[in-house]
């Protein structure tokens, strides 16, 4: 324990006496957890621009126009007189959907008891399109549901009016309020962290070695390599994880996104996550013996994590390489544990195997890059190296 706080006061001197370093495990993290949290505080898309083609000019149509508009979701900015201008607006990203309303529609209501309104929403933009399409189809389904009474059964008669016989009630199991804010801050906020921890802890380490400062080190912490280590991670273990658990209370608490299932586990898995990025931080310095060839390699496992982490995609039918990535990565494994926890509220058991990798992760690269600098400790070929 005295080696480990002596190695954890060395740490804390050297970033006190060092700005950027300091800056880099402080308010570098900070500030941007503070942006992300402010560009998505508006939880879900409203009052997304929507062109409307209205050849019908009946009062249904103008009826389904009114609920359009209603929706907090949508306004309707435009109103072409087209199909062709409606797409010219879209090609000009000025609307994310079209809603074409044919001549007759109306009439094929009163007449058939049904009609066709068609919806085109832009999926280059996914987000925005979806949403709009899916807010479309509320609008739509709305006034279908008071014109199966107020058109269809007094003009046809009550008993012409049926249900379909086959209908899909469809209900959100998990983030019921489709918060984008929520899904989008949960993987942007662990993911700038561990980021940051991992380049902060390969910095930590890696100046040990260029700076030819790795035997001093060892002396003060009484030449003992585990305790000198661990020390050296302890302050940015502590800042970092602090740093988690106010994302978690931002998202769960101030946020009002709610928290499925207990705090205690999710800020566990928190704590090997960073603690899995150190030990791996801690291999590349001791396997590169090169500072800067150690930092571009941790920018580009831990850079690479939340692309192949399957929360934005589904590794469903990717390549191999895809899924062996994603397996290779401590963020994957952390992410199924806050999804399982903070959303979902699934149990010990299921929760267990991404804590159980998640400890893999600390065990075995840590492992291996304390034989490795201990190696590169005794050989002063891997001093002083840039």
């Amino acid at each position: 324990m005295q080696a480990l706080l002596a190695s954890a006061r060395r740490e804390c001197r050297f970033l006190r006496g060092s700005p950027w370093d300091l800056a880099l495990a402080t308010w570098i993290p900070c500030v941007l957890l503070l942006i992300v949290a402010w560009l998505f505080s508006g939880g879900v898309p409203r009052e997304l621009p929507v062109a409307v083609v209205d050849l019908d000019r009946s009062t249904t149509s103008r009826e389904l126009v009114r609920h359009l508009q209603a929706s907090p979701g949508l306004t309707v900015s435009e109103q072409p007189a087209s199909l062709e201008q409606a797409f010219s607006l879209a090609r000009a990203l000025k609307v994310y959907a079209v809603v074409h309303i044919p001549a007759g529609t109306g009439r094929d209501i009163q007449r058939d008891g049904s009609g066709t309104v068609l919806s085109y929403f832009n999926a280059s933009y996914q987000v925005a399109g979806q949403a709009a399409a899916r807010d479309i189809d509320s609008a739509v389904q709305a006034v279908s549901a008071q014109l199966a009474v107020a058109e269809v059964a007094l003009t046809r008669g009550p008993a012409s009016v049926r249900a379909a016989p086959v209908s899909v009630q469809t209900s959100v199991l998990f983030n019921p309020g489709r918060s984008y804010e929520q899904f989008l801050l949960a993987l942007l906020f662990p993911a700038i962290l561990h980021l940051a921890l991992c380049v902060a802890m390969v910095g930590a380490f890696g100046r040990e070695l260029r700076d030819a400062t790795i035997q001093a080190w060892l002396r003060e912490s009484q030449d003992r390599l585990v305790p000198a280590v661990l020390g050296k991670m302890a302050p940015y273990l502590l800042l970092f994880t602090a740093y988690g658990a106010a994302s978690l209370v931002w998202l769960a608490v101030l946020r009002g996104g709610g928290l499925a299932d207990g705090f205690g586990l999710l800020m566990l898995g928190q704590a090997l996550m960073y603690l899995a990025y150190a030990a791996i931080a801690l291999l590349l310095v001791a396997a590169t013996r090169n500072m800067a060839s150690a930092l571009s390699m941790a920018g580009l496992y831990a850079g690479t994590s939340l692309a192949f982490s399957a929360a934005t995609f589904p590794l469903q039918g990717a390549s191999w390489f895809t899924r062996l990535w994603s397996a290779l990565l401590p963020f994957t494994a952390y992410l199924k544990l806050q999804a399982q926890q903070l959303d979902m509220g699934s149990s010990l058991e299921v929760s267990a195997w991404p804590l159980g990798v998640l400890l893999l992760f600390v065990v075995i690269p840590g492992a291996i890059g304390m034989a490795l600098l201990g190696r590169a400790s005794r050989d002063p070929a891997a001093w002083g190296r840039r």
